[in-house]
């Protein structure tokens, strides 16, 4: 089952449970909840863009230690998280996003259906082979 379809099942068992133990009502109650639920990620959502809007689009404090925090299957808003900026786009195909410090070392970041399939680091001072 694709993650996308897991919110969408809980919201439909909120209105399915709320009809069968309340009637009408319940279904006022499971539609309050899903909006509250949507308002909290929007919310968040913004909050974190926010944050990301104060930085300068792909600069991230340590490339070595987001390398280091880095991990197979992260969502994009996590990584942004994670770097408190945009990523510069430098692919399309797959989406690909690099954040540079300001040592010059680098970290780009494969994204695939919304979640990161590869990174690598390139450091300033490695020479080229």
């Amino acid at each position: 089952m694709p993650h996308a379809a897991i919110p969408l099942l809980l919201a439909l068992s909120a209105f399915v449970a709320g009809w069968f133990a309340y009637g009408w009502q319940g279904l006022v109650l499971a539609a309050t909840v899903v909006v509250f639920w949507l308002l909290l990620q929007l919310s968040r959502t913004l909050r974190l863009l926010r944050g990301a809007a104060r930085s300068p689009v792909g600069h991230v404090a340590s490339a070595v230690m987001l390398n280091a925090k880095m991990r197979r299957g992260l969502r994009l808003p996590a990584v942004i998280g994670l770097t408190g900026s945009l990523g510069h786009k430098v692919a399309d195909e797959p989406e690909t996003f690099a954040w540079r410090d300001a040592g010059g070392d680098e970290v780009r970041c494969e994204f695939v259906g919304g979640r990161c399939t590869r990174w690598t680091l390139s450091r300033a001072d490695a020479a080229p082979p």
